[in-house]
């Protein structure tokens, strides 16, 4: 089968990582932004109030995140946005795309607990349920989790036994190769069927999403994968003291690869939706205001509580953890 194939059926399949609720976290397999502090949706939360304050997002708009997993980054969103204007709780129409009914479940659940009724939250399995006129789209790490090729000097890879041989000729992915200078690594799949989705499923609308890569593709292979906050090169030599076989990591770890941002790029402005900008995670959540939430609740909480905060918040822009590495990428579409 074709590596993106198999990808697929790592991640998404039957009994793929992605389809059942799996710890993210200390217990888990590794780290997010969202696991790491409130503050990273509290900051997503000061931005999106500013959109209805310059008259992009009206008060009735629809506040989607996209692959939430437990549901924790629209949940901090919403806290935040209770604490600096409840009354958009009210008027918003909150909405994640999940196409898995165990997650949904389990984000359900979350958001009972959290909130009770005070929040009517709905789900929908793809963007195509979805129309709306006006919305903010968020996401997470959604772009590396989208299936890859694999190409090595002009032949694409398949895989057998678990084994992977550079031996299929495929014209798209040699293209695409050629257009972002790349002689091997990953190609991914999809990106412009996505883009196409949500811009129509929305008349007018900002998305934003915060992944690890570079707008430039990568000269080489940056395929690993992640189990219990260990990463193992994909290509990892069986001589290697880490080295285990892939057949007992299928679909029991999470498989990735950074993101070339310029791909994400042309598959928007291809729908028809404008790219605004690309930063660094640490300069987007510091020019979207999170300095100035932490200064709030300094202001409102014992020193203790303040300063257990601020440790978890500074993992989000340092740029040794989180800061630099990961990138914000935005796009507006507008009427």
């Amino acid at each position: 089968m074709k590596f993106s194939e198999y990808m697929t059926q790592w991640l998404y399949g039957e009994d793929g990582y992605y389809t059942t609720y799996k710890n993210i976290g200390k217990e888990g397999d590794f780290y997010t932004a969202v696991s790491t502090s409130k503050f990273f949706g509290g900051t997503i939360a000061k931005h999106i109030i500013s959109l209805v304050d310059e008259g992009f997002l009206e008060q009735d708009a629809v506040i989607c995140e996209i692959g939430a997993h437990h549901g924790y980054f629209l949940a901090d969103v919403c806290e935040f946005i209770y604490t600096l204007r409840p009354e958009l709780l009210k008027t918003f129409k909150f909405v994640i795309i999940e196409r898995f009914d165990d997650l949904q479940e389990h984000q359900r659940h979350y958001f009972t607990d959290s909130f009770g009724d005070a929040i009517n939250l709905t789900h929908y399995k793809s963007l195509h349920e979805l129309s709306c006129s006006n919305a903010f789209f968020i996401a997470n790490e959604i772009f590396d989790a989208f299936p890859c090729e694999l190409y090595y000097k002009g032949k694409s890879a398949r895989v057998e036994g678990h084994e992977v041989h550079f031996d299929v000729d495929d014209t798209w992915t040699k293209d695409k190769a050629k257009k972002y200078n790349k002689d091997r690594g990953e190609i991914a799949i999809g990106y412009e069927e996505f883009a196409k989705e949500m811009a129509a499923s929305c008349d007018k609308f900002e998305f934003m999403s915060f992944d690890y890569g570079e707008m430039v593709a990568r000269p080489d292979f940056s395929l690993r994968l992640y189990t219990k906050h260990k990463v193992l090169p994909f290509f990892l030599p069986k001589d290697n003291e880490d080295y285990v076989p892939r057949e007992r990591l299928f679909a029991n770890s999470d498989i990735t690869y950074d993101v070339t941002f310029e791909h994400v790029k042309d598959a928007y402005e291809e729908a028809g939706v404008a790219f605004i900008e690309l930063k660094a995670q640490m300069v987007a959540l510091i020019d979207m205001g999170m300095l100035e939430l932490l200064e709030m609740l300094k202001e409102n909480v014992d020193e203790k509580l303040y300063k257990q905060e601020l440790e978890k918040a500074k993992m989000l822009i340092l740029p040794n953890f989180l800061g630099e590495r990961f990138k914000m990428i935005k796009f507006r579409k507008t009427v």
